[in-house]
């Protein structure tokens, strides 16, 4: 739009109006039509008050994050919020939607600021590996003080608008037509002289930590876990911990420093990364905007279990009514006990009112009559991982369910499209792989069937959406793109065991890598018996894992695995080194000293290659899906971008060139580097170039 931002009159209030679709960013021409809309304001004598609003569907909601790293076009925001710093008429933002990052930044430029009732206002810098970069750091802290601005700022979560009003963020919830009510309170600031103090002049809510400024560590203390190793969380907390003796101005501008540091660092680029990696991933090939979704008002769940019970909580929790099926009554009490203490624990952390946990747990319909999914919209089918019991059910679904249901089945590793042929409605099916717990994890890997349907394909992903899950589209192989590069990384960590290194050491290495746990820790917490049964199905045998499970240690569940267990605390085992030093000897391999540096490699370089080899296959789209997939499926650090957009960084060709002699050094053909992956090394190129060859 070539005037993004225009102004107009309603008596003697000027009304200065965002329209930047979809999201109002705050891009050169943004800036540019709001330093020159409110200069005209300042300067024109009949005008009394300015209020700031955003046409759409919500105020300004940041910055236009294509521009970072690209010389800046004057004005820049802070430009903007100094010529409205020194108006000495009222300035009212009226916002609405979610006043996020810099546009929150925007509004606290101005005197006052009024909401809308829904509106969600926060500074979510942090998780795009930034710090607010116009003054956020020292403005907020002075409006809601130290104590609420930390965490805000640390954690980059919004915050309601009730909230805000009662943290001093926001001066009034507007009722009704947003700027109708901003024209009134700014009238009503006319009418009684309230005094024009300035946001960077407040001082009272500061007084407290100043006065204590222990408290500001211990509060930091609070975030340290999170935080550690992380850049973007150190210079908030250095920029904000000047909000105590330095003075505002030079506060800014060393805050500015701070923005423009991290913007050019790896950290801030890798989670950048993911951020448009992500909203990439809504984008499947085939679906356009024409392909209109099926309507989903019921679910069904088949399975009551761990995950089954996860799934049928995401419907609840967004108001869809859900039947929940069982084979006996015994198993169907267990699934809902546990569906009940699951919410019970959310209204313990205050995160679910007492009344709306009772009422998603009144939209579940608990039955042990397949029957009842006659009316269902949708169905998942979440029982064992055996192919026989799938095709079974699936045979009986599709003689229940109505005509039009999207049909789901929620595998880890099977192949889709031959539990699709037992119906007589394969267009209708698809798999939906959800991720334990189910109700928590935001990953949701959709399984494209070699002929599910255009609008089956779009309703699951709007149905994603609508749960509040990241979809990614994949195709059909065995353990489709995460499960898949997994097994690749679960044979070599075996391998490792068996060369020299003991679990802690691996897990060690990867946790300092920045994943919250490390394989071993990982299968003691799923239960070592499920990757044990999976791998008797398919003739296959992890020689440590295996062994651990015949001695029916499982995990956490039976308090001992790859480690010792009291609660879920782990602590090695003496007997499961002697386990493995053993092992070593029976298969005749010389135990060495493994370094971190190469368990890393020897972990991450084959996820590397076989994601590749998924690239080639056309299994997933984008190496920036695998990321995603990486990232909200198997805690992959943001930081770091994701294993194919990481792989870039480190260079592919010493990817491919390490591969290579591990290829040759252990004659294991699975090291050998993917087509793809050689391409890319012999030309310098990196995975992004790839990606954006395909996309032109």
């Amino acid at each position: 739009m070539d005037n993004p931002v225009s102004l107009r009159r309603d008596g003697n209030v000027a009304i200065i109006t965002v329209d930047n679709p979809p999201v109002n960013a705050l891009r050169h021409g943004v800036r540019k039509g709001l330093f020159e809309c409110f200069t005209q304001a300042r300067d024109d004598a009949s005008v009394e008050a300015i209020v700031v609003t955003g046409a759409g569907r919500t105020f300004v909601a940041g910055a236009d994050i294509t521009e970072f790293g690209k010389p800046s076009q004057p004005p820049g925001l802070m430009d903007v919020i100094s010529l409205i710093d020194d108006i000495s008429k009222p300035t009212i933002a009226a916002v609405h939607g979610t006043p996020l990052g810099g546009g929150l930044e925007l509004t606290m430029g101005c005197h006052f600021r009024v909401a809308a009732a829904g509106t969600r206002l926060g500074l979510p810098e942090i998780k795009l590996g930034l710090i607010p970069g116009a003054g956020g750091t020292q403005r907020l802290p002075r409006l809601v003080g130290v104590e609420k601005a930390l965490p805000m700022i640390l954690s980059g979560d919004p915050i309601p608008a009730k909230d805000a009003l009662a943290a001093g963020l926001v001066d009034e919830i507007v009722e009704g037509d947003l700027v109708t009510g901003a024209v009134a309170f700014a009238r009503k600031v006319l009418a009684e002289k309230r005094p024009l103090t300035r946001v960077k002049d407040r001082e009272e809510k500061l007084k407290n930590i100043r006065a204590n400024p222990q408290k500001f560590d211990e509060i930091v203390a609070q975030h340290a876990k999170k935080t550690r190793g992380l850049h973007a969380p150190a210079a908030a907390i250095e920029a904000i911990r000047m909000t105590l003796d330095t003075p505002i101005d030079e506060a800014q501008k060393k805050e500015r420093e701070l923005f423009l540091k991290l913007v050019v660092g790896d950290q801030s680029k890798a989670q950048r990364h993911i951020f448009f990696a992500e909203r990439e991933a809504a984008k499947v090939p085939g679906i356009g905007k024409d392909v209109a979704p099926r309507e989903i008002k019921r679910a069904a769940v088949i399975g009551a279990g761990t995950m089954g019970g996860g799934i049928s909580m995401n419907f609840a929790n967004v108001g869809i009514p859900v039947t929940i099926i069982e084979n006996d009554e015994a198993a169907l009490k267990r699934g809902m006990a546990t569906i009940e203490k699951n919410y019970q624990m959310s209204v313990q952390r205050g995160s679910l009112t007492p009344e709306n946990m009772g009422k998603r747990l009144a939209l579940f319909n608990p039955t042990t009559d397949l029957n009842a999914l006659k009316d269902a919209d949708i169905v998942i089918e979440a029982v064992f991982e055996n192919m026989p019991v799938k095709k079974e059910l699936f045979g009986k679904i599709e003689k229940i369910a109505k005509k039009g249901a999207v049909l789901a089945t929620n595998t880890s590793y099977l192949n889709v499209d031959e539990i699709a042929q037992v119906t007589s409605r394969v267009p209708d099916v698809l798999g939906m792989h959800f991720f334990s717990p189910a109700n928590v994890m935001k990953l949701l890997e959709i399984v494209r069937g070699k002929d599910t349907a255009p609008d089956v394909l779009a309703t699951a992903m709007a149905v994603g959406r609508k749960i509040n899950k990241v979809p990614v589209v994949v195709g059909v192989c065995h353990g489709f793109v995460g499960n898949r590069m997994l097994s690749a990384r679960g044979i070599e960590a075996e391998k490792l065991l068996l060369e020299g290194a003991l679990p802690q050491d691996v897990d060690g290495a990867l946790t300092e890598f920045g994943f919250p746990m490390g394989p071993f820790a990982m299968s003691d917490l799923a239960g070592i018996d499920v990757g044990w049964r999976s791998r008797k199905e398919r003739g296959v045998r992890a020689e440590i894992a295996d062994t651990l499970a015949e001695a029916g240690r499982f995990g956490q569940k039976t308090g001992k695995g790859f480690y010792l267990y009291e609660g879920r605390s782990p602590r090695p085992d003496p007997e499961v080194e002697k386990l493995i030093v053993d092992a070593s000897v029976r298969l005749g391999v010389t135990r060495r000293n493994v370094s971190k540096e190469e368990i890393i490699e020897r972990l991450i370089y084959p996820m590397v290659n076989e994601g590749a080899r998924i690239l080639e296959e056309g299994i997933a789209t984008r190496p920036g899906d695998i990321d995603v997939v990486w990232l909200y499926g198997y805690g992959f650090p943001a930081w770091r971008g994701g294993p194919m957009h990481w792989a870039d960084t480190v260079g592919l060709k010493k990817i491919r060139d390490r591969l290579r002699q591990l290829a040759r050094e252990s004659g294991d053909k699975r090291h050998e580097p993917a087509a793809l992956l050689n391409k890319l090394a012999d030309e310098g190129g990196t995975f992004a170039d790839y990606a954006r060859q395909k996309a032109a």
